[in-house]
Order: structure tokens, then sequence, then C-alpha cells
């Protein structure tokens, strides 16, 4: 069945990461697949990667796996992070090997310290690394700025309702344009 049509599918999706990917119930957006929540509130890249060998018994053949990583180191002050991503994403190639890898675009935070220029320039990093790597990058970032407000929480970080129903809509776009070939 196809994932465009939003009829019962198949296919396993996983979502890793950090609280941006466990505070949304992706399964009751996305009710036409079978979502594998593992975000952990508070991972680090680091904690990602040391987290993947327990993966692949979780969750033996997903379509896609999707990456949400990086928010908390960039807000420890830590800012090169995206050789652990590529690390991730290689580790993730090689367990999952028919699995789509999709990484996720930083969001345009709602804080005076880092940057907007600053998370752009690490965005800039993650795409090129995901061409380097034959992962998919999948930019959040500027459907936000287009967005405007409502985004994010109080504490300008976490996201809103809205937020997740852009970022699903988004992601379902590209999941479904990954997977259509495998429903033909």
């Amino acid at each position: 069945m196809n994932l465009r049509t939003g009829q019962q599918a198949s296919h396993d999706l996983v979502f890793i990461g950090d609280s941006l990917i466990a505070d949304n119930n992706w399964q009751a957006r996305m009710p036409f697949c079978t979502v594998h929540n593992f975000g952990v509130p508070g991972a680090t890249t680091s904690d990602l990667l040391a987290s993947l060998a327990s993966l692949g018994n979780r969750v033996p053949s997903p379509a896609a796996i999707l990456i949400m990583i990086g928010t908390n180191d960039l807000l420890s002050g830590t800012t090169g992070f995206v050789d652990t991503i590529r690390q991730v994403v290689i580790q993730l190639s090689q367990t999952f090997p028919t699995a789509e890898v999709i990484v996720t675009s930083l969001l345009p935070m709602r804080l005076s310290s880092p940057s907007r220029e600053a998370i752009q320039w690490i965005n800039e990093e993650i795409k090129t690394m995901t061409m380097q790597t034959g992962s998919c990058f999948l930019d959040i970032y500027t459907k936000f700025t287009q967005a405007g407000d409502g985004l994010f929480q109080d504490d300008g970080v976490h996201l809103t309702g809205r937020a997740y129903d852009i970022w699903t809509k988004s992601l379902l776009e590209h999941v479904a344009f990954l997977l259509e070939n495998d429903e033909d």
C-alpha cells in the first residue's frame, strides 16, 4: 500500500534523538506506519552514538531512520559535533543497509545564543555531511523560519503542536517520496 494515500502500510520508521523527538507522539501523526520513538530527553550526539549498539535488536529492518540530534550539544556550547553525527549515520547505514537515513536540521531556536548564523552554519555542515554519506537532509530550519511565530514553547527550544504539524508534514512528503518505489 502507498504511504501517500494514507492507507495502512507495513513500514517501520525509527526516530532517534533528543527531547524534540521524544516529546512528540509521532505514531498518532503517522498512523499508517509503525513508528518506533527512541528519543531521549537531554541526549547529545555522543549519547546517541553510544546507544546505537542496541538499536538493531529492537527494530530489525526499518524503512527509514530519522535523526534529530545536536540541540543539547549546541546549548552546552559545543559546536564541533557534526563528525559525531557522521559516525551515527555511518553506523546506522552499516547496521540497516536498506533503510533511508534522514538527518534533520537544527531548528531556529528562540534564544539569544546560539545565534541563528551559528545554527545555519552547523546546518550547512550537516547538509554537506549527508551528501558525503549518502544520507538525506531534512531542512526543517527553513520551514520553521518561513512559518513565523507560534512554533516554540516559552523556553525557546521545545516545540508546540503547530511546529510538530509542520515537521510531520515535511517528513511525510519526504518519506513518501523515498518509499514510493517500494510500493510499486
